[in-house]
């Protein structure tokens, strides 16, 4: 896998070079405030060796979606050149340009001496941004002489400011060590496991990773499935589901899958019993959502599965134990609710528990893990929940490919 062997800030020589760096600052903000700074933290390590190595730093990234002209006020990256400032402990200087690189930005970017931090404004204050539009990438990369993308988050995106830069700044374009770490853990996971290999996949819907399911069976040793795409799975062996979540056009799909693992001679686990209740909470957190316990194949016609049971906790975990490499991409169940999160934060816990290689494939569950307080005993959290789960469907991502590879 090329992925795997691209070239890092640690290649190059960036000393009175401008280095275009593309990071990932797409934070949530709430009146103005940043509420949530980890992924500008994430991007510390990158910038801080740029700046050490005498480079002319100059940040870009996106932040959230603009469909018109009254997005952009609350969409400024202003906040987060505020942040980057009190973090790096030197002055970030914010150039406001409303074309992203336009007077301001020139201007800054002149002035700027070995070891200097500029941010650009939102990248999506231009349109042809997600349209990989010659223009805008031309314009960025006038303004430097190196590229370095540090952001997995839209590494599975071919936009202006991580792939169409590169066909116009000179080089080189390399990756930041975020980046790196993301191809080094979930390359390797995919490519070259350590077994056995565990993969489990949650979340709501089957359709969201048909590709993903059936490229993990032919790596992985063993795979879990729970979260609401469970019940299709059920719904294909035939079991009554109630009013569960489930998707009809992929019962054949499912009855598939379960085939091949039959014939790969894998371990296709799923839940044996669910935690069961006669509507959705609404809202999702509501605390006196009523429950009960039930085998699979027990369900009734008017309930619903929320969770998997007990049992399925048991099986899982115990799976989980034995591995030497787990993947982890979607929750068990309604984890937001704290009566439906029992078996998210079971397979959580027994990822911290375990002696395996753990990688969560961000999305929903790196923020269970985050909220529950298990990031800590994590060997790696994915930040890219669309660009990981890409990754490990076994898609090249343009954001990686872009990057040069090493010699």
């Amino acid at each position: 896998m090329a992925a795997l062997n691209k070239k890092t800030i640690d290649d190059i020589n960036v000393k009175g070079k401008r280095v275009l760096c593309r990071c990932d600052f797409n934070v949530p903000l709430k009146n103005g405030e940043i509420t949530d700074d980890n992924r500008i933290v994430a991007a510390l390590p990158t910038i801080k060796k740029l700046i050490a190595d005498g480079g002319k730093v100059i940040l870009c990234s996106h932040l959230g979606k603009i469909k018109t002209e009254e997005d952009k006020p609350s969409k400024t990256l202003a906040p987060v050149a505020k942040r980057l400032s009190e973090l790096l402990g030197k002055e970030v200087k914010f150039a406001a340009d409303p074309e992203v690189v336009g007077p301001n930005a020139r201007a800054a970017v002149a002035a700027m001496k070995d070891g200097d931090v500029v941010l650009l404004e939102n990248t999506r204050y231009r349109k042809e941004e997600t349209k990989n539009g010659d223009e805008f990438s031309k314009d960025l990369a006038s303004l430097a002489d190196v590229f370095v993308n540090d952001a997995f988050g839209t590494a599975h995106r071919a936009h202006c400011s991580n792939v169409g830069v590169t066909k116009y700044i000179k080089g080189p374009h390399v990756v930041g060590y975020l980046m790196e770490k993301e191809i080094k853990f979930l390359g390797q996971a995919v490519e070259n496991p350590v077994r056995p290999f565990v993969a489990i996949l949650g979340g709501a819907k089957v359709a969201d990773k048909l590709n993903v399911i059936s490229n993990l069976l032919e790596k992985c040793d063993t795979l879990i499935i729970g979260g609401g795409m469970a019940y299709t799975f059920e719904k294909a062996k035939g079991y009554e589901i109630g009013t569960s979540l489930v998707d009809d056009t992929k019962i054949d799909y499912c009855k598939e899958m379960m085939e091949k693992a039959d014939k790969l001679g894998k371990r296709l686990l799923l839940p044996v019993d669910a935690v069961i209740t006669d509507h959705f909470p609404d809202p999702i957190d509501d605390p006196e959502i009523k429950t009960e316990v039930v085998d699979i194949d027990k369900i009734p016609a008017d309930k619903m599965g929320m969770d998997i049971g007990p049992k399925t906790r048991e099986l899982y975990a115990k799976a989980v134990a034995d591995a030497k490499t787990v993947v982890w991409n979607g929750p068990m169940g309604v984890f937001e609710n704290p009566v439906l999160s029992a078996g998210t934060r079971a397979v959580a816990q027994a990822l911290a528990d375990s002696d395996a290689t753990t990688i969560i494939g961000g999305g929903d569950s790196a923020a269970a893990a985050n909220q529950m307080g298990f990031h800590d005993k994590i060997t790696h959290i994915s930040t890219g929940g669309g660009a990981s789960l890409e990754f490990l469907e076994g898609k090249e991502l343009p954001g990686v490919a872009a990057a040069d590879d090493k010699d």
